[in-house]
């Protein structure tokens, strides 16, 4: 994802030029992307405004002598309720007992992470790994159809593949249990439907290509199984890596309780899959100010880095929540209005398929907004020297998917290096000569050569971080490189 940062200026105006006070509050009403003010009616034509002005906090009833608490889960989960698949302490005996006589089934690293974000209600209303109707559904419309018409987003097929020896194992077994690369049963998949894995169709549909060296399908795709298992998961414990990054992995009802502990009355989530810039600071806060002039009291960040699988030269996990951290304790982001958490999702690079699938996830923690960049979810052409997706496209899908209309996106503004303020700030084309874009590629060539970026691009100890990772590198490199001592004899 390139560094560039975009964003459009809210408007709260409907389609034509009518100007409102700035400390008005008009009534306001929306149906997917139709607004209407007072007796002003219409289409807007800023597809990327959807924001409902008259929404208020929802308080509980207390009385007189309690203080009002705000509620923040400003947005229902999808399906109404959050999907919880952890068995409940009491039946743990009995479901292991019963996985232990189940035909086997072993899960890849990347097949538990989606274990992780099945079980803890990521992808609400999902239960487990898809069925066929499911997948064909979420394949073709990017949605799930529920019982009652209503439609949520699912752009993305969340399924578990096994090989043809395995699919013999299993056998006519209704059930399975689920074996961690570990080694150890971790849960169950119930009811089970085996079906074909169209490799071919599935790599088409997601990414708009089948061209070789797309991450996620040379990874996990293409040597996976010919078949496909869906039905309802259960698993005997919430997943943990034991990584010393597990206290950052907070389930979507950790979550929306965290956003209730700090009465927030807006949570905006913010991902990203690297280190964070002061332009992408400068993003933030900005988003916070306008939340703030909206009429919201207290508006919570949700720092929300991908956590699951990326591709091989992107800055490892570790190295990024080390470096988020520093951007806290320097003070670039306010630690009382910032929540950093994992994400936990496996990375495709689908882009607009995929950022679907980002906007929805967080849904289900409980954000009510959502920042979008340029090219969000996106990466190069793996054979050729473009960008695999419009860059501009994938903000657009977010404003007309499927089952996100109760989602108020916040597409990006520009931001550049001001090589006069010494500073990241918001592009002015009218000066256009004294801003300089620094690209990810730029950033990460910075730091494997010890050179520095201009100051106030990123906070000093945050700099240090990617310094220190980029050494450890080139001298692991070193090392594998030198000749093996000649001993004579």
């Amino acid at each position: 994802m390139s560094l560039l940062i975009r964003s459009y200026r809210v408007s709260h105006t409907p389609d034509r030029n009518i100007l409102l006070p700035r400390n008005s509050k008009p009534s306001c009403h929306i149906v997917r992307n139709r607004v209407r003010f007072g007796s002003i009616s219409g289409f807007n034509r800023n597809p990327f405004l959807r924001l409902v002005y008259t929404r208020k906090p929802r308080m509980e009833s207390v009385s007189s002598s309690s203080p009002v608490i705000v509620k923040s889960s400003l947005i229902d989960p999808d399906g109404g309720a959050l999907v919880d698949l952890v068995v409940p302490e009491s039946e743990l005996g009995l479901k292991k007992s019963e996985a232990e006589a189940m035909p086997r089934v072993r899960l890849t690293k990347i097949d538990l992470e989606w274990v992780h974000v099945i079980s803890e209600g990521w992808a609400s209303p999902l239960r487990g790994f898809m069925r066929e109707d499911q997948y064909l559904q979420s394949l073709h419309f990017n949605s799930l159809r529920m019982s009652d018409g209503s439609v949520v987003n699912m752009s993305l097929p969340i399924v578990l593949a096994i090989d043809d020896e395995t699919k013999e194992r299993v056998g006519s077994s209704e059930n399975v249990a689920l074996v961690g690369p570990d080694g150890d049963i971790i849960g169950s998949l119930r009811s089970i439907e085996i079906y074909k894995h169209n490799k071919e169709e599935r790599i088409a549909r997601t990414w708009g290509t089948t061209a070789p060296g797309l991450p996620y399908v040379e990874e996990y795709i293409t040597r996976s199984g010919n078949w496909l298992i869906g039905g309802d998961l259960e698993v005997f414990q919430p997943v943990k890596y034991n990584d010393g990054l597990d206290h950052y992995r907070l389930s979507p009802k950790q979550l929306r309780k965290e956003f209730d502990r700090r009465q927030a009355d807006a949570v905006f989530a913010f991902q990203l899959r690297n280190p964070v810039h002061n332009g992408h600071a400068l993003l933030m806060n900005d988003t916070r100010k306008r939340l703030l002039e909206m009429g919201y009291k207290n508006p919570i960040l949700l720092l929300h880095p991908l956590g699951g699988f990326t591709k091989a030269d992107d800055v490892p996990l570790d190295v990024r929540m080390e470096q988020h951290s520093k951007v806290l304790e320097d003070g670039v982001l306010d630690p009382e209005t910032t929540i950093v958490s994992i994400f936990p999702s496996p990375m495709h690079y689908a882009g607009p398929t995929e950022v679907q699938w980002h906007a929805k996830a967080r849904i289900n923690a409980g954000a009510n907004f959502y920042i979008v960049g340029r090219d969000p979810a996106g990466m190069g052409h793996p054979t050729e020297k473009r960008d695999l997706y419009d860059p501009d496209h994938g903000k657009k899908v977010l404003s007309m998917a499927p089952g996100l209309e109760k989602l108020n996106i916040l597409p990006f503004r520009v931001a550049a290096y001001d090589i006069t303020e010494k500073k990241m700030a918001f592009f002015d084309p009218s000066r256009a000569k004294d801003f300089l874009f620094i690209s990810g590629t730029k950033m990460r060539t910075y730091a494997r050569t010890g050179e520095n970026p201009p100051d106030g691009f990123m906070c000093p100890s945050g700099w240090k971080v990617l310094v220190k990772y980029y050494e450890s590198l080139q001298e692991n490199e070193a090392s594998t490189q030198k000749p093996a001592a000649v001993v004579s004899s």
